[in-house]
């Protein structure tokens, strides 16, 4: 039997989880990626335990969890520092099944790059999908700058912008502003040991955790018009917004430089796309369902998207029964999260001071009342398991029973 070809179009963490998922289960795998090099867009990236088990499929679970750093109390803040709700990493480990690991995301990407051939991997590549093929019939087509190449499988992995999306589905709107914009930054180990923890202010937040190294990832959000940029830097924009916030915020942003500030619009996809496959073509991640960082669950949704694909592909499967599986095990899941992660968005923007009162007011009440108020958040979020066996270093047959 010829090994079937599948082609990704993107290298970030959902192509790459995703050639590496089919390249172990039998597949050939060519990724192309438009940049001239695999250079991480962002700062840091939060992989919840649904993202560590479905990493575990692969071979990668034990690592990140190896990188966890969180320890002892966190919760959320107002700006005067009054907790207004509080968890610790204990309970959040226990209720999940696994640490909440925040982590760079070249770590990811890198460890995620290592598991595919070096020969799969073509950057400076620009891709375009010219056809989508037909799942029992003709293969689908990828135009590049050096001809044409024709796949069993093209995965959209092109992130919220996707061309694939587009030809896809051109009558779909697209991703809409969400009405906020973040800064995000590496800070260097500050002088005493902090928790994960966010502030909630007036339409604005600003949250801080730990990294493995000792360093502090750090990201801001506040509401803003889409396509606005400080007038000096963002650093000293956000000395003008969270200046006077509680420690550590101050400090972190003393911390950094004005280059070391990212600052992006967020954009998210809260028309759900009415497939998330046609033909021989899926889409994975931002390119499927781009969401509100909220939740922090943007990569940890693309990480399972990879999985459960490559769980419903295999090579000598039905190609067109396996794309729909995929499209109705994940587009349920997906659209519920985008719209929760909507819905805690214009939480957070709520900019007037009776409502941001109000709404502080009922958390810390509602923590009181019944302790967990952050971690319930994610209930049916980070519980998730794979459909699959999970894959464990160091076990006799290499494989173990989900946690």
């Amino acid at each position: 039997m010829t090994t079937p070809h599948a082609v990704i179009i993107g290298s970030g963490i959902g192509g790459l989880t995703a050639a590496t998922a089919l390249h172990r289960g039998g597949w050939h795998v060519t990724v192309l990626e438009r940049a001239p090099s695999v250079e991480p867009v962002g700062a840091g990236i939060s992989l919840s335990p649904n993202a560590q088990r479905a990493l575990d499929v692969i071979g990668l679970g034990d690592t990140i969890r190896s990188l966890a750093a969180w320890q002892g109390d966190g919760g959320m803040r107002n700006p005067a520092g009054r907790w207004l709700a509080r968890t610790n990493s204990a309970a959040a480990a226990e209720r999940f099944g696994g640490p909440l690991v925040l982590l760079h995301r070249s770590v990811l990407i890198d460890l995620l790059r290592a598991g595919i051939p070096d020969t799969a991997l073509h950057t400076g590549t620009p891709a375009q999908l010219v056809g989508a093929g037909s799942a029992g019939g003709r293969r689908a087509v990828v135009r590049t700058p050096s001809g044409d190449i024709e796949a069993d499988l093209v995965i959209g992995a092109d992130g919220i912008g996707s061309s694939v999306r587009s030809a896809l589905f051109p009558r779909h709107p697209g991703p809409t502003y969400s009405g906020f914009t973040t800064w995000r930054v590496i800070a260097p180990a500050p002088g005493s040991p902090i928790g994960s923890q966010e502030t909630w202010g007036r339409g604005a937040l600003w949250g801080s955790h730990p990294l493995k190294d000792g360093r502090i990832y750090a990201y801001a959000a506040a509401t803003a018009p889409a396509g606005a940029v400080a007038p000096d830097d963002e650093k000293a924009e956000l000395l003008r917004r969270f200046g006077d916030w509680h420690a550590p915020v101050p400090g972190i942003i003393d911390a950094v430089t004005p280059d070391e500030v990212l600052r992006h619009d967020v954009y998210h996809l809260t028309d759900p796309l009415p497939s998330f496959h046609q033909g021989r073509t899926v889409l994975v991640g931002d390119a499927a369902h781009a969401m509100a960082p909220t939740l922090g669950q943007g990569g940890n949704q693309a990480i399972e998207d990879a999985i459960v694909l490559a769980h419903h592909l295999t090579p000598d499967g039905d190609l067109g029964e396996g794309t729909a599986a995929y499209s109705a095990a994940r587009q349920p899941r997906t659209t519920a999260i985008v719209r929760k992660a909507a819905q805690v968005s214009r939480l957070m923007q709520l900019s007037s001071g009776p409502a941001a009162a109000l709404r502080n007011g009922l958390m810390s009440t509602v923590s009181r009342l019944g302790p967990g108020l952050v971690l319930r958040t994610f209930d049916g979020i980070a519980d998730w398991q794979p459909p699959q066996r999970t894959y464990a270093a160091g076990t006799k047959d290499g494989h173990r029973t989900r946690p």
